[in-house]
């Protein structure tokens, strides 16, 4: 079943009829119509490419220099342990819970073929090639359809677990994110895949490539002090291969897991500025 499409002048359309796609993952999408209506968020598709991106905004969004944009993470991946899923849409929508209840301007930006079915959409755009140039590019395009539509200056980029990668690989690549802010991230696919014992993810590119631009962003890393999907380490080892950076700032959350406890905690940190960032202010 198709998504129902509305032409807009930026390439930015409106599906109305959400909940009809994708029938394989009705039941998120019907809960995810349901959190947006009691938010007054609307749902939207960005026809970017090559990946067509769902998209959730405020009914009325603010006129602002800056909007927070939060990505989602790697969603319903693999079915199994060695089975990917054939429909990477997130059954927990703890991100887009947390974009909704935040009363700073804010987006919610879903992975390609999450929520939205579009050619091409394969198992390898979820697992070895998650962090790869074909989403990359489409989150990239994303962001300038977000911007033309509404106009703001900039971004700052929320990145929960697999969209903190996806967070830094796109402020590396653009020169309008003011900052990061990542949750339960995973930070460095490549050291990531080595502690967890995986496969590797041919196919995908790692933040720390792209270090001498990352030491230049503003960036906030919380993780979760219980978290065993993306352990501490992770953090430490991209905080090691970042090396002297402008403006880096790191919490450990007693009692959060990668799953649990991400509501409350945020709650305490979204109005929170970077420190180091108005510190380094002229």
């Amino acid at each position: 079943m198709l998504i129902a499409r509305l032409a807009r002048p930026a390439a930015l359309l409106v599906g109305a009829l959400l909940a009809l796609a994708l029938g394989g993952c009705q039941s998120s999408q019907q809960r995810l119509g349901e959190l947006a209506g009691q938010h007054d968020q609307r749902l939207q598709t960005l026809d970017s490419k090559p990946f067509p991106l769902l998209l959730a905004a405020p009914a009325h969004v603010p006129a602002a220099a800056r909007l927070r944009v939060y990505l989602e993470g790697d969603g319903h991946a693999w079915a199994t342990p060695s089975q990917p899923s054939l429909d990477p849409t997130p059954r927990d929508l703890l991100v887009a819970r947390l974009a909704f209840s935040d009363p700073t301007p804010s987006l919610y930006l879903a992975r390609p073929c999450q929520f939205v079915r579009a050619p091409g959409c394969t198992t390898r755009l979820w697992t070895n090639q998650r962090f790869g140039a074909e989403v990359l590019g489409s989150l990239d395009q994303g962001l300038d359809l977000i911007k033309a539509r509404y106009g703001n200056h900039d971004f700052e980029l929320v990145g929960y677990s697999g969209g903190a990668a996806l967070a830094l690989l796109l402020a590396a690549r653009r020169d309008d994110v003011a900052s990061v802010q990542t949750l339960a991230g995973n930070l460095s696919p490549r050291y990531w895949v080595q502690v967890k014992h995986l496969s590797l993810l041919d196919g995908s590119l790692e933040p720390l490539d792209d270090r001498q631009r990352l030491v230049q962003i503003p960036q906030r890393h919380l993780t979760g002090a219980a978290d065993t999907l993306v352990p501490a380490a992770v953090m430490q080892h991209y905080l090691d291969g970042l090396g002297a950076a402008r403006c880096v700032e790191t919490a450990s959350l007693p009692g959060v897991t990668h799953h649990a406890g991400w509501e409350r905690a945020w709650a305490q940190w979204r109005q929170s500025p970077l420190k180091c960032a108005l510190s380094s202010r002229p």
